[in-house]
């Protein structure tokens, strides 16, 4: 089964959560912000995604950051403010099986994919 890992009132989200919906798609979805981010989800999550590719930095939370804590960001330091802040990891993020991962979500993007 599908995972989608969201923020559930993100409208890129919505948007995922429709086109699965549209093509028939069944997932689950894990709301970071409900569900959390621990430290075993993103290990996975980073093994198939590059830490830097996995923070969202377009976000709000990104933003709201102090310039101290996104400087000099490397791998210890971005796993740990991605468990502190959840909700900066990119979504919506789409795990289609323990290896493969499509980060965001554009029109079109989910139209190759099969069950």
């Amino acid at each position: 089964m599908l995972t989608l890992y969201i923020i559930d009132n993100c409208d890129t989200c919505r948007k995922a959560r429709k086109a699965l919906d549209e093509k028939g798609l069944a997932f689950k979805t894990h709301d970071l912000r409900k569900d959390g981010l621990s430290a075993s989800l993103l290990e996975h999550i980073l093994e198939q995604v590059p830490l830097l590719d996995a923070i969202n930095k377009r976000s709000k939370t990104w933003r709201e950051l102090p310039d101290e804590e996104k400087e000099g960001l490397d791998a210890t330091s971005g796993r740990e403010l991605l468990l502190k802040h959840p909700t900066l990891l990119k979504r919506p993020l789409l795990e289609l099986d323990s290896h493969h991962f499509v980060v965001g979500y554009q029109e079109g993007d989910y139209d190759n994919i099969t069950q």
